[in-house]
């Protein structure tokens, strides 16, 4: 292969792989932590995807319920079912429960209240629109819109479960932003490390060179090649690693409901794919540059 490469790439290529075998167990080492801390990174944000993913589910699944006034006549009801029609900005779906359909919820909600059942009638229990959300901070408006509407009862709908969990899952996203950014950066010092301590271990020799005339980008390529091949071969175990971890979390976690639909915990295989990319690009920058930065203070001694 090296009659097909010009001396100095030839020579760049030797050195930094000959470098790799004569301190194996240091390059073992240093591809083992970039693959640890990559995995962490790469987990933190498929977690991270999990719970927006979660977030935006939940928030197209929020419903809102008017309940109409009993005796409610059809001229009110239509002009509230327009009103409805007119809002598809905010509500995505409504469908209209009537007496007997309410009337017959009722019986299952308030089993364990026989008393309350039992003084309500099909004529006496309110009917309903129930009506699906685009986004949960929309309910609110529509609970506003309609609670004084004419022949509207009431407006019920889950505010307090919806700031709970809006609040919740911006806590736990800015979290693991947080914890992916340290473990980045923990990762880039443990490479710079790595490549001081072997540059160390061949001091003598690196004197020698600079000795003879050996310019400093001569010397620093190989040791930046080094370090390139160790983060892109800890990328690769680190790809692989977070591969592994989601096909756990598809089959423990994020498992399809009955209906076949994903659940509310999933990571689609565009995010996988992005995660996997963005996971080999880190490792590549980092060790590159603080293979980089390691030469560059050592040789500037």
């Amino acid at each position: 292969m090296s009659r097909f490469l010009s001396p100095r790439v030839d020579y760049t290529l030797r050195e930094a792989l000959s470098n790799l075998w004569r301190n194996r167990l240091m390059t073992i080492a240093a591809i083992l932590t970039v693959a640890v801390s990559l995995s962490l990174v790469g987990s933190a944000m498929l977690v991270k995807q999990a719970v927006a993913n979660a977030t935006v589910q939940w928030d197209h699944g929020v419903n809102a319920i008017i309940w109409l006034d009993p005796s409610i006549t059809p001229a009110v009801r239509e002009s509230i079912h327009q009103q409805l029609l007119a809002m598809p900005e905010d509500i995505a779906s409504c469908y209209y429960n009537g007496h007997k359909a309410d009337y017959a919820e009722a019986r299952i909600v308030l089993r364990s209240e026989p008393a309350a059942f039992q003084a309500l009638t099909p004529a006496t229990t309110p009917p309903s629109y129930r009506c699906r959300l685009r986004n949960a901070v929309d309910a609110y408006a529509v609970a506003s819109h309609f609670a004084k509407q004419a022949g509207v009862k009431n407006v019920t709908y889950p505010g307090q479960a919806i700031k709970t969990m809006r609040r919740t899952t911006t806590v736990l996203q800015d979290v693991l932003l947080v914890v992916a950014i340290v473990l980045m950066l923990s990762a880039a010092v443990l490479i710079l490390n790595t490549i001081r301590l072997a540059i160390f271990s061949r001091r003598h020799e690196v004197s020698v060179m600079k000795l003879v005339g050996a310019t400093n980008w001569f010397i620093r390529i190989p040791f930046m090649l080094e370090g390139f091949l160790e983060g892109l071969a800890g990328a690769a175990c680190a790809a692989g690693i977070v591969l592994w971890l989601q096909k756990v979390f598809d089959s423990v976690v994020a498992k399809p409901t009955a209906s076949g639909q994903p659940s509310a915990l999933w990571v689609s295989t565009g995010q996988l794919v992005t995660t996997e990319i963005v996971i080999v690009i880190v490792a590549v920058v980092l060790s590159s540059i603080g293979s980089g930065l390691a030469v560059r203070r050592f040789l500037s001694t």
